[in-house]
């Protein structure tokens, strides 16, 4: 029996995920940039405090509502168009937000930019598909994409904190034009083209369920975790349910859907799929705990912040680019077991952070953890890719990415209530009876509130209320560690069980999961 080789990439192709790396950098800065711009841009604008929430919050939720949308029309419309539409668009909406003069305006600009946003994720993993046809470069190719977003995460507050020491809050949303006009000259050149040719027209009533039914969710999902379990959360949350549900029932239904719901047939898709939300709710928890624990606790500037984390950066890149190599030799399975079995590992060590002195085991834990979990985002993104056929691509894509989103959401609402009701009770009982009840109550709610309530209390009274406050954050976060840990370790028993016989990635669904275990 002849097999067929997959032709090799060139250099064409190589410089042409260049392109798209610069991209997904990109992307993910927008996520993180605007962080450290709050304090100007609320000084300049005076938004409410409802406002400053929608500023911050509005692009991860649109990103999150319109990828299947835009992952699912790429493969209609043509992969590099849709990436190239989206490019020009995120420029445009980038220099509206820059210099927007009003809070309205600039929400509506980080709205225009999560739309455009939307349309990068999902277009240039599935152009990966592309231009990679050999498994082995895909898979590397599919490691540099996933380290792309982690380095604009962790870039982002590092350049915006830059360009505030001499420009103004606008700035930090103009490190995007560079980048998108190199994409709109090289893309042409250097990108392939493809589309499914026998695609149908795009559904507007299965987009706009998709949309309502992700928003919906993520929005209920962050809301518990910002005022905890309460009316508002919870129909947002069974709303975006039902509709899900109806979105569901509507592509069973359509000769031509938004999302091929054969694909969740495919074990290797749904487990991987799976395995990748859950990597991105532990994760994103850690860190979500991590930073306000280097800044609050222990006092650090953000700059230094950003150094401390930047050995856990390097361990991702690193894990990141020996996944190929791994997967030559051991299952995507194995791999990806002991990947989480070793983030379990060093999440477990995070519970060993102090609140005076916790720098050294930080920078060691989260490099153990990060090397681990690497691993894991490469390979279940590269299963979920191969398994779906060359004209799904893009929904495949966007699938992938909404899971993350949805985990990232997960993450907010589940750990990050947990890590705040330990510090709720443990706070409690150190703060003086001394302290007016307002600034008690500010000091309870959160850590940040109590460094604030801090400024305005004498030294007597300030000094109890921040070690008390600080204690209590550092248990919290030790507990948030503790059930990264146990998940990690859980999800490494699921992959070695569920995933033990994919034995590399297949181009045909029909065929993943169903090789023989070595």
């Amino acid at each position: 029996m002849s097999t067929v080789v997959a032709p090799k990439a060139g250099r064409r192709e190589w410089i042409g995920l260049a392109v798209l790396a610069l991209a997904c950098v990109v992307y993910a800065m927008d996520l993180t940039v605007l962080h450290l711009a709050v304090p100007h841009l609320s000084e300049d604008l005076r938004p409410t405090s409802a406002q400053l929430l929608w500023i911050a919050d509005i692009y991860g939720f649109m990103v999150a509502g319109a990828l299947i949308t835009m992952g699912t029309l790429g493969d209609r419309i043509g992969r590099r168009r849709l990436l190239l539409i989206g490019a020009a668009a995120f420029a445009l909406a980038s220099l509206l937000a820059a210099f927007s003069t009003s809070a309205e305006m600039l929400i509506a600009s980080r709205a225009l930019l999560g739309i455009a946003g939307a349309t990068i994720a999902p277009s240039t993993l599935s152009l990966i598909r592309t231009l990679f046809e050999d498994p082995g470069q895909r898979t590397f190719a599919v490691g540099v994409w996933i380290t792309a977003y982690s380095l604009g995460g962790a870039i982002g507050p590092l350049l915006g904190g830059a360009l505030l020491e001499f420009f103004w809050w606008g700035s930090v949303f103009l490190l995007a034009l560079p980048v998108m006009a190199l994409l709109l000259v090289l893309g042409p050149v250097l990108l392939p083209e493809y589309r499914d040719p026998d695609a149908g027209r795009l559904d507007l009533v299965s987009a706009a369920l998709s949309l309502v039914a992700v928003l919906a969710v993520v929005y209920g999902l962050k809301q518990m975790a910002q005022d905890g379990l309460g009316a508002l959360p919870v129909v947002a949350i069974a709303g975006g349910l039902i509709v899900g549900v109806l979105f569901v029932r509507r592509q069973a239904r359509l000769a031509d859907p938004l999302i091929d719901l054969q694909l969740f047939r495919v074990p290797a898709f749904s487990a991987s799929l799976a395995v990748y939300t859950l990597g991105i709710l532990v994760l994103f928890g850690s860190f979500l705990f991590i930073y306000q624990y280097l800044q609050l606790v222990l006092e650090l500037s953000p700059l230094e912040a950003g150094v401390v984390t930047l050995p856990s950066f390097v361990a991702f890149v690193a894990g990141s680019m020996l996944a190929p190599a791994f997967v030559k030799r051991v299952r995507p399975a194995y791999v990806m077991a002991a990947g989480l079995a070793v983030a379990a590992v060093g999440l477990l060590g995070l519970t060993q952070v102090g609140v005076e002195s916790g720098v050294g085991v930080l920078i060691a834990t989260s490099f153990v953890y990060s090397l681990g979990i690497a691993p894991v985002f490469t390979l279940t993104n590269d299963l979920i890719l191969g398994a779906a056929p060359p004209e799904r691509a893009g929904s495949a894509s966007a699938i992938s990415e909404t899971g993350a989103e949805l985990g990232g959401a997960l993450s907010i609402a589940i750990l990050g209530t947990i890590g705040t009701a330990v510090y709720r009770v443990e706070v409690d009982d150190g703060i003086p009876a001394s302290v007016p009840p307002e600034e008690a109550e500010t000091a309870r709610d959160t850590l940040g509130g109590a460094v604030a309530v801090s400024r305005e209390l004498t030294d007597a009274v300030a000094g109890p209320v921040l070690d008390a406050a600080r204690a209590a954050f550092t248990q919290g976060l030790h507990v948030v560690a503790l059930v990264s840990a146990i998940l990690a370790a859980l999800a490494a028993v699921g992959v070695a069980v569920f995933l033990q016989k994919v034995r590399a990635v297949s181009h045909d669904p029909a065929a993943a999961g169903t090789s023989e275990p070595l």
